[in-house]
């Protein structure tokens, strides 16, 4: 049977409110009484009602995060920063996978305002949408923080990479090498993400004065990756750029299949996390675009919005080359 401020009341002969005072630390009740309460109370293993208290401050301290799934590269760094910068302030995570269902992600964000979560951690499916769910939330005073996957739309709190200035720095980093051939394998061709890094990579080729032929293609997985890199090899590229670490996984796969070289056989690049491209020897040259930094910077903005803050903020973390071995 659980223990009660009532039982602890009646044990300890003071009153219920003299004894959830004592728990508080209250100033008017004296040092003595409050040890005497503490004492009991953890020889008497009480432990507070949570959802009493939550239905009283209206705020569970209880942060949700919804991601299309936590087995992707870059996302679990980010959940990860997260879940540590919420336990430093003493909240909980409550983590989701939407299984890049809008539907699935709709039955989350119900789930998030039932449990009156005290804000919300949200990437996008690839699909959405609608977003009334979201503004159900902001309709019960309950904060979204966009991460990663972001919508469109300028009335919401957004927290993302740098994708065109990554992608920029890759293409020109190719360049630079001299580079006359590319395959370029990005991801979901729906998703902005996708998009901003497409542009911003082809354009910058495009601009060179010298001409350099450039192949283009949609990878959704690294399956996927793996199946059009030994389709294009025909093509002889002399390197192949990769949106990011699942891309570059199912690349490596069918460059290590047939024996290439890197990077005398072939030069490899990519935007990554940075743990992928350590995996391979020499290691993979990439643009940084850090899960960690992300979460960080979301949480940031989080607490900014929990304890007043009224702007809409559209931030990004800002990349940077990290040289290997690969070009």
């Amino acid at each position: 049977m659980n223990t009660t401020l009532k039982k602890l009341a009646e044990v300890s002969g003071l009153s219920i409110s003299t004894v959830s005072r004592a728990l508080k630390n209250h100033p008017d009740i004296s040092e003595r009484t409050k040890a005497l309460i503490v004492e009991l109370a953890n020889a008497m293993d009480y432990e507070p009602d949570v959802n009493a208290v939550h239905l009283r401050t209206k705020d569970s301290h209880i942060f949700g995060l919804i991601v299309p799934s936590i087995a992707n590269f870059f996302y679990d760094s980010c959940i990860s920063s997260i879940e540590e910068e919420s336990r430093k302030k003493n909240y909980s995570l409550m983590i989701l996978q939407s299984g890049d269902s809008p539907e699935i992600e709709l039955d989350n964000i119900k789930l998030c305002r039932q449990s009156r979560v005290s804000g919300l951690f949200a990437c996008l499916s690839s699909t959405t949408e609608n977003m009334d769910g979201f503004l159900k939330l902001k309709e019960a005073d309950i904060p979204v923080i966009f991460f990663g996957q972001v919508p469109e739309r300028t009335d919401c709190h957004k927290v993302y990479v740098a994708d065109a200035a990554s992608a920029t720095i890759a293409a020109q980093v190719v360049i630079r090498k001299n580079k006359k051939r590319i395959l370029a394998l990005f991801g979901d061709e729906r998703l902005p993400i996708t998009k901003r890094r497409h542009k911003a990579f082809a354009e910058t080729i495009q601009q060179n004065r010298e001409p350099i032929e450039l192949i283009t293609d949609h990878a959704h997985n690294s399956i996927v990756a793996e199946l059009l890199t030994k389709t294009y090899l025909v093509q002889h590229p002399d390197v192949i750029f990769c949106m990011n670490d699942e891309i570059l996984t199912g690349v490596m796969k069918t460059v290590q299949k047939f024996r290439l070289r890197v990077p005398e056989d072939i030069g490899v690049i990519a935007i990554s996390n940075g743990f992928i491209p350590s995996l391979y020897y020499p290691q993979t040259t990439y643009v940084e675009t850090s899960g960690d930094k992300l979460g960080k910077l979301a949480f940031s903005s989080m607490m900014s919005c929990i304890t007043g803050g009224t702007f809409i903020q559209d931030l990004t973390i800002e990349s940077e080359l990290i040289e290997g071995g690969s070009l």
